[in-house]
């Protein structure tokens, strides 16, 4: 009887961590948006040989990782330190969350704002110095990224806090996940585009785009759920 109690358990936490991973994933693939930034970092190392390129594209993965992870960590305790609960933080950040996706689903076409974007770049600047300012923050990983791991590290709190770090640790999987994907887009830049063009990124990224607005519906109404549990009866 213990043993099957044991094994419960641990096939519950096991499951926890498996489904935080494809849940981390999924919410910060298309606000990262690999592959359609990996349009305009062809078009900033355009003068870049193979070799630069591919150093460039590790370095920029690290960063962002970096970047996801501290805003994944440090998130709950910047909540707890503005009084902020993590209902509140699940109902909203949930709510911005679909809406993001709602957004992006619905988009045009997103060419003319990275155009936008990677017109504040001089090209004459040498790339290794704009590897963190620009290509990381804020090509990369805007406040947009940050804003998503915040709300993951909002609904990453359970009571048990086992349970916590190990959905921590899946949605850690999901950004190191992202951070790969970064990384061979960015290397592998300039045949991706070739190959997938703008219509197959578009179609992908709004496959991905509804995938998050409902995802972040489900954390949204998470939230909500734990604010009615809260009224007194």
């Amino acid at each position: 009887m213990l043993d099957s109690e044991l094994y419960q358990e641990v096939l519950g936490r096991f499951s926890l961590l498996l489904t935080a991973v494809p849940i981390g994933f999924t919410a910060l693939m298309p606000v990262v948006n690999p592959i359609g930034t990996a349009v305009i970092l062809s078009g900033l190392t355009s003068s870049a040989d193979a070799s630069l390129r591919s150093q460039l594209a590790r370095r920029i993965a690290i960063n962002s990782a970096m970047v996801l992870v501290v805003s994944l960590l440090v998130g709950s305790k910047l909540l707890e330190f503005f009084g902020v609960s993590v209902a509140i933080v699940q109902a909203l950040g949930g709510f911005v969350l679909a809406s993001m996706g709602w957004k992006m689903l619905n988009k045009q076409d997103s060419a003319d704002e990275h155009d936008k974007v990677a017109a504040k770049v001089s090209s004459n600047s040498p790339l290794w110095e704009s590897v963190f300012y620009p290509f990381t923050f804020p090509i990369t990983v805007g406040p947009g990224c940050v804003a998503v791991a915040i709300t993951l590290s909002a609904h990453s709190q359970h009571a048990d806090a086992i349970d916590t770090v190990l959905t921590q640790l899946g949605y850690f999987v999901g950004i190191v996940c992202v951070s790969i994907l970064v990384y061979l887009c960015y290397k592998y830049s300039s045949g991706l585009m070739r190959h997938l063009g703008r219509a197959g990124t578009a179609v992908l990224m709004r496959l991905i785009s509804f995938l998050v607005a409902c995802i972040g519906a489900q954390i949204s109404w998470q939230g909500i759920a734990k604010l009615i549990a809260q009224i007194p009866s």
